[in-house]
């Protein structure tokens, strides 16, 4: 999960904390973080694949994005799509930041910023402790306050996402977190919490 290709340009948006509602970017009349739409969908795939091509993201099926479309939040100049960002929950206290993508033709508006603020935003509307993102903008996520963590830190998200991942032994991005709520810490992981494949070696035996 990785930013357009300019992350460091992106600006605070003092709006942000309410994500529920259209937020109007201060650059421009026309622009706001909203939630996503149905229709938005063909544009959040294209948007995230082409960065996947660039190998700067993981990819997406439309059919995951139609099946999660309650996850995004959108940068959207009336129906046109420049950027997108997903809050994937994962567990009751703890969320996360994925897909965050920004068309590179939309220019250092700060789009990057204002749409994972508003996935923050979100995140502290249903109470979570913590959110997470695996990343390879590692300068991008700091600035809004993301710190560092080694993988085996976030045994949920192993065991959950990134075991069916064709780089779970070779990942190269990096894992961050965003505390919410000082000193609180996320629920313990617990293995029967997540359904873990199990390979019975003996029906291989025989072939």
């Amino acid at each position: 999960m990785s930013d357009a290709r300019n992350p460091q340009s992106a600006i605070r948006n003092p709006q942000s904390e309410n994500p529920q509602s259209a937020i109007r970017n201060p650059q421009s009349e026309k622009m706001e973080i909203r939630k996503a739409r149905t229709k938005d969908a063909i544009q959040i795939h294209a948007l995230i694949n082409k960065y996947a091509k660039e190998e700067q993201m993981l990819p997406r099926t439309l059919l995951s994005i139609y099946e999660n479309i309650r996850d995004f939040q959108v940068a959207a100049e009336g129906d046109r799509v420049l950027g997108c960002s997903a809050l994937h929950f994962t567990w009751g206290d703890m969320a996360e930041v994925r897909s965050l993508a920004v068309d590179e033709n939309a220019g250092r508006r700060g789009l990057g910023r204002a749409l994972v603020e508003a996935n923050i935003a979100e995140a502290r509307e249903h109470g979570l402790v913590q959110v997470y993102a695996f990343t390879y903008v590692v300068d991008f996520f700091a600035k809004l306050g993301f710190r560092v963590v080694p993988h085996e830190a976030m045994p949920r998200k192993t065991w959950m996402d990134c075991i069916n991942c064709h780089k779970f032994n070779c990942c190269d991005e990096v894992a961050m977190v965003f505390d919410l709520i000082e000193g609180a810490q996320p629920e313990p992981f617990d293995v029967s919490q997540v359904n873990i494949p199990i390979v019975k070696m003996d029906q291989y035996r025989d072939r």
